[in-house]
């Protein structure tokens, strides 16, 4: 690039914000379903909250989609490296954007479940391609740095806009087209998705591809990606302990963090008001949780490019969290709402912060032939499918566990699964390697 490090141009500057515009509308995706899970199968299936019907529904919303988008992320990686960063970057935002938008009309549970498998397709291939785009259109270390995380902290910008647009729409719903014939929130969260889809339209033309791919593309000399190539020697350790550390970030938030929408309309202070204002207290502690993952994300940005150890940067937000997590939920139905928040907000800092720490470590960790394969492999084998399945873990374990009532059972649990989740991550820790040099790998 031209500009002097530390000084972007016109075009670098429309690169970072559809980049972050990006990674903000992948969390707003992810987290409107804590949101709204629970209105919605109380409208599709019936179920009462609590039940094993109930609680089996809301594990395979949150386990199924990741799966399927797990499996695709990775192809979705694959072509990244094939194709090219800019490309699968549009369509696989234009994708998640369109199933949202159709999500709104669903009918039925089973209707909702695909929708919502593929938008999450959409979600999980945009992150990979995204941050294989922006490590490549910024070689200078720092200036790649602060650009990786200032824009992945656009991610809990994400989470805020949700809660807010939630909040929102539950107070004014009654005001909102009726959709199959009802005034339900769920339905309009849902569509707002399709938010990210409009602008990327008019700015497509002027987005360029990867310098670094496209030479290396255009010369012939850009190997071909391969799966198995991420567990030959020089990347097998890598691959190994990155999926492992990827899939407990993943089962902090999933398990235990995204579980939280769920308690609260069961604390003994929110279970007398009337149901809309129990929904509006769900979208304060979702806004508080993500003011406490946005923090999280711009400490990261902040020490990325002071820390020059990545396992010490790293374990600035697991040691934390680990102390912090656990104890937030085993005591999450006997302390007051306040204290909740609270906790919720110090667990955000320490979770979501750990997601733009893989964005900055992982593309210094792969060539340009592997770097999509490499990083969709962690995030989308290790965080998507492994990370995810935790919710799905919550929700079962929730059926046994001690408690009074189902939101103390669901509490216990978020607690076990915060705690082995955190134990895991941080001991893995111990073998991650450290990147050879500040450069990206050719």
């Amino acid at each position: 690039m031209p500009q002097p490090p530390g000084r972007l141009s016109p075009i670098q500057w429309t690169i970072c914000g559809v980049a972050a515009l990006g990674f903000a509308f992948d969390v707003y995706e992810l987290l409107m379903l804590p949101l709204i899970v629970r209105p919605a199968l109380l409208t599709l299936i019936g179920a009462s909250p609590g039940t094993s019907a109930f609680n089996l529904s809301v594990g395979l919303l949150f386990f199924v989609p990741a799966v399927v988008g797990g499996v695709f992320g990775l192809l979705g990686g694959y072509f990244t490296d094939l194709f090219g960063r800019r490309r699968v970057l549009v369509w696989s935002i234009l994708l998640y954007a369109c199933s949202a938008l159709a999500a709104g009309f669903a009918t039925s549970f089973e209707m909702l479940l695909v929708l919502r498998c593929t938008t999450f397709v959409g979600v999980v291939v945009e992150f990979v391609a995204a941050v294989a785009w922006l490590a490549e259109l910024f070689p200078e270390p720092k200036q790649r740095e602060a650009v990786l995380g200032y824009t992945q902290a656009f991610s809990s910008v994400g989470g805020l806009l949700v809660s807010g647009a939630y909040f929102l729409i539950v107070t004014y719903a009654d005001a909102l087209p009726a959709i199959q014939g009802d005034h339900e929130p769920w339905r309009y969260t849902l569509m707002s998705g399709v938010i990210p889809a409009l602008p990327l339209i008019v700015i497509r033309p002027f987005l360029p591809e990867s310098p670094t791919w496209a030479e290396k593309k255009a010369a012939g000399t850009l190997g071909r990606p391969s799966v198995f190539e991420l567990f030959r020697p020089r990347f097998r350790r890598t691959t190994i302990v990155t999926t492992v550390m990827f899939a407990c970030a993943y089962g902090a938030a999933f398990g235990a963090l995204q579980q939280a929408p769920r308690i609260v309309p069961g604390l003994v202070e929110i279970t007398t008001l009337a149901p809309i204002q129990q929904e509006q207290a769900v979208g304060t502690v979702q806004f508080l949780q993500e003011m406490g993952g946005l923090t999280g994300r711009l400490l990261l940005a902040f020490f990325a490019v002071r820390v020059v150890a990545r396992r010490r940067l790293l374990r600035l937000f697991q040691v934390p969290g680990l102390l912090f997590v656990p104890p937030v939920f085993l005591f999450a139905t006997t302390t007051s709402l306040p204290v909740l928040q609270f906790g919720l907000f110090i667990a955000g800092v320490c979770t979501v912060a750990q997601f733009s720490f893989w964005g900055n470590y992982l593309p210094r960790m792969y060539p340009t032939h592997l770097r999509g394969t490499g990083e969709s492999f962690a995030a989308n084998i290790g965080g998507r499918m492994i990370g995810t399945s935790f919710a799905m873990v919550t929700t079962q374990l929730t059926n046994v566990m001690p408690g009074g009532t189902p939101t103390e059972q669901l509490a216990y649990a978020a607690a076990v699964v915060g705690l082995f989740v955190y134990v895991v991550g941080f001991t893995a820790s111990f073998w991650l390697p450290e990147p050879e040099g500040s450069a990206l790998p050719e």
